[in-house]
């Protein structure tokens, strides 16, 4: 019976320079969709087009078919373009060595001539079961990481917890006041907050209070009638009227100036808005979301925010973790922004690479999202071949500032760590950090002298 990999046909790419092998193979391999290449340049190419799940890579191509340089090189490079695709070395039998240092390289397998059919497609079919195994696995994963919320890519406790209590505050009329950093998401919360709303299918406006200046800011919030000022040649809704019966998102709140601030106190207080250069009072029905970045009570305290506003904004105050305090989230956005830009710019596969991940967890995002965005699409941009690397982000670090993600280095880091407390806490005493760590005092002895503690 046909594994599902062969019924699915899945491209299997033989890189051989025999022509009479590439025809056996071809032959051999005929329930896949199998295409060939001589030489590493044709092989190269051949990964950019078909990103094939699956490659034969036989070690001796030209110009060194008597060696294995040329087809280590092909190995390298393949990798680096494709890290998943599952490579099945093939060289002679008198060649194991060769074999062993490409699975240590990063190859799949190895197959040693000669060409025996059978063996070898049991090889290619569990390479290819194996391969379609890590996708779905890499898919699930990222379904996990999906929130509740359109637009909230995260894994982590707090934001999730965060995204329940919008769940929780969005059916009611309550004033919402979305407290982070600039670039942390705060308009796609305040649009959770409206789509989770009975208002869902009223308007959401936003307005930016530290956009606008100040002189303009008013009629902007308010509208005008005809004649108001010099320019004003029609009576023009404000955004709040703009906004009757759904919700309207006041950002950067901490920017409004004093005398609106009073104006806004008023409608909050009476749901009507005056005109500039109007005497009507006009009933609007809107649900306020507002945010900022900024400290609003050392604004109270600077005389800079009106207490009795900043009270009528927060009955209900969500603050917001940067992207260096969310665990797991930094990389998980990444993957997202890389296959939204990809798409975009007309990339085919990518990947990054693990200097790259890892400068990517290590750097704190001042800019938290926003800058991870733009990071990530000036990096896809740039990146030359089937992955992004450490310079294509463009970040301020290091290789060596690289956390090590060998799980014996963390852990002997961490026992290091917790010897080193325990007993300075007990002042030395041996028989005592025993106790407190869990461990028997040969134990402990042993491991300080692994750790050359004394």
């Amino acid at each position: 019976m046909e594994s599902s990999a062969t019924q699915t046909k899945g491209t299997l790419l033989v890189v051989e320079d025999d022509p009479g092998l590439q025809k056996q193979m071809k032959w051999s391999f005929d329930g896949y969709e199998v295409v060939v290449a001589g030489d590493r340049e044709t092989a190269l190419s051949m990964v950019r087009r078909h990103e094939p799940p699956v490659v034969t890579l036989d070690l001796g191509l030209p110009p060194d078919a008597d060696g294995a340089s040329e087809g280590h090189a092909t190995l390298e490079q393949m990798l680096a373009m494709a890290p998943d695709t599952k490579i099945i070395v093939v060289t002679g039998n008198q060649d194991r060595e060769n074999a062993v240092r490409a699975i240590g390289n990063g190859a799949y397998d190895f197959y040693l001539k000669p060409f025996d059919p059978e063996m070898l497609q049991l090889i290619v079919d569990r390479a290819f079961r194996l391969y379609a195994l890590q996708q779905d696995n890499k898919r699930l994963q990222m379904r996990q990481g999906e929130s509740p919320m359109a637009g909230i890519i995260t894994r982590d406790p707090a934001m999730q917890k965060i995204c329940r209590n919008i769940e929780k505050v969005a059916p009611s009329s309550a004033t919402v006041m979305l407290l982070g950093e600039s670039g942390t998401g705060k308009e796609v919360l305040a649009r959770g907050v409206h789509q989770l709303s009975p208002r869902a299918d009223k308007k959401f406006i936003a307005i930016n209070c530290a956009a606008i200046p100040e002189n303009l800011l008013e009629s902007e919030l308010f509208g005008y009638e005809k004649g108001a000022f010099t320019g004003a040649v029609k009576q023009t809704k404000g955004k709040i009227e703009y906004a009757d019966g759904g919700t309207l998102f006041l950002d950067e709140i901490g920017d409004l100036p004093m005398p609106l601030q009073a104006k806004l106190l008023r409608f909050l207080q009476e749901r009507v808005v005056e005109r500039v250069g109007g005497r009507e009072e006009i009933p609007v029905d809107v649900r306020i979301v507002c945010a900022t970045h900024q400290n609003l009570r050392n604004l109270i305290t600077e005389g800079r925010f009106r207490e009795d506003l900043f009270y009528r904004l927060s009955e209900i105050v969500i603050n917001i973790p940067p992207l260096r305090a969310r665990d797991g989230d930094a990389v998980l956005l990444a993957h997202a922004f890389m296959n939204k830009f990809r798409q975009q710019e007309g990339r085919g596969s990518l990947s990054f690479s693990q200097e790259a991940l890892a400068a990517i967890e290590k750097h704190l995002w001042p800019g938290n999202v926003r800058e991870m965005e733009n990071c990530i699409k000036r990096a896809v941009v740039m990146a030359d071949g089937a992955q992004i690397m450490l310079d294509d982000l463009g970040l301020p670090l290091t290789e060596a500032e690289l956390e090590p993600l060998n799980l014996r280095q963390v852990r002997e880091e961490a026992e290091r760590k917790a010897i080193v407390k325990v007993l300075s806490r007990v002042d030395g005493n041996i028989a005592r950090a025993a106790d407190v760590l869990g461990i028997s005092r040969p134990t402990l002895y042993d491991l300080l002298n692994r750790y050359g503690l004394k």
